[in-house]
């Protein structure tokens, strides 16, 4: 296509660095301490892991090259997005309130 050029690809590089580093930022803000074994490099990680997913949905290089420091929470996500709710047992129920017929 006539817009996908290199131009344009340097482009969307340069705005998703950008908007990574804004999110480290939002990280060190959101969770300066160590929560439950969680904390803000770890999340600053996850940010670079995510962004190079991004790129590469984009087939573009990655540009981090991170590790996943949650891949529990990753995979989490992903089968959620996959799941055929036929082919899975219902886990997440809603508790209805109790009626009174007296």
């Amino acid at each position: 296509s006539d817009f996908w050029t290199e131009k344009f690809e340097e482009e969307i590089v340069d705005l998703m660095k950008e908007a990574v580093e804004l999110e480290k930022i939002y990280a060190e803000e959101a969770c300066p301490e160590e929560v439950l074994g969680m904390g803000p490099d770890q999340f600053k990680e996850y940010v670079e892991y995510i962004a190079d997913r991004r790129f590469e949905q984009l087939n573009l290089d990655r540009q981090y090259g991170t590790e996943n420091p949650f891949p529990w929470m990753t995979e989490q996500i992903d089968l959620n997005k996959e799941k055929n709710f036929f082919e899975t047992n219902v886990t997440e129920y809603q508790e209805g309130g109790q009626l009174d017929w007296d």
